[in-house]
């Protein structure tokens, strides 16, 4: 069947019609700043105490817009008797955005997570050197990343986390222990002495004591002697 003709300028003015009469959604942007994603691919952030310099991001670079320089020092070794170690110093970490083209490479490859996408996108410049930014400027951009999205509930948890719980773990029981060892020490003290004076005085109950020596009887006092016959009794009257 054969089209009506004007039939799809017909609906093209429906439809215009119905968006005359709805309100207007349009940000006036800067005014208003939108709501951006939370993995939004706005400017890479540089977390430089997790940097290794093993330059992974730069060699994986399509664009090669990274630039790092280093150079190594010597570590005394950690013990007595053991070996010096040398390390990578980090001196200079750049990306150039006027050559980026923000495929996020550099951040998969990256083995000790350094690098972050942060949502920020305001950083346009009047001169193109302004876009190669120093790792100070890559710094400053760590400050504006979100934080990482919640795990699932049954999700295990992260091997990193889990080491660093079960330290602190151990570390608080050690402090624990060593806590509780003065105060253990003084009541095994306590108890001790406690033990020796109770075997004390079981002890002296259960020894004999030596009976107390008696006393000798005083002698009896000896009767009166009843007169005698020559002996005459005192007369009445005091007459002899």
């Amino acid at each position: 069947m054969a089209p009506i003709p004007g039939s799809g300028l017909a609906k093209g003015l429906a439809v215009t019609l119905r968006t005359m009469t709805k309100k207007t959604v349009t940000a006036q942007y800067p005014d208003t700043q939108p709501e951006l994603p939370p993995r939004s691919r706005g400017v890479i952030g540089l977390f430089e105490e997790n940097c290794t310099v093993c330059m992974l991001c730069a060699r994986e670079c399509p664009d090669w817009c990274i630039y790092i320089d280093s150079h190594k020092e010597t570590v005394p070794p950690a013990a007595p008797g053991g070996r010096e170690r040398s390390r990578n110093v980090l001196d200079r970490f750049a990306i150039d955005f006027a050559l980026c083209m923000y495929c996020g490479i550099c951040i998969e490859v990256c083995p000790f997570d350094a690098l972050f996408w942060s949502p920020e996108f305001e950083y346009a410049e009047t001169d193109i050197h302004e876009l190669t930014h120093e790792r100070d400027k890559l710094r400053e951009w760590m400050w504006t990343v979100p934080a990482p999205p919640a795990l699932d509930p049954k999700a295990e948890e992260p091997k990193e986390i889990a080491a660093a719980r079960k330290t602190a773990e151990k570390l608080a029981a050690a402090q624990a222990a060593a806590a509780e060892a003065p105060a253990a020490s003084e009541a095994g003290a306590a108890a001790e002495a406690s033990a020796e004076a109770g075997a004390a005085e079981a002890e002296a109950a259960t020894t004999p004591k030596p009976a107390a020596a008696s006393k000798p009887a005083a002698p009896p006092s000896a009767p009166a002697a009843p007169p005698g016959d020559d002996e005459q009794p005192p007369a009445e009257g005091g007459q002899a």
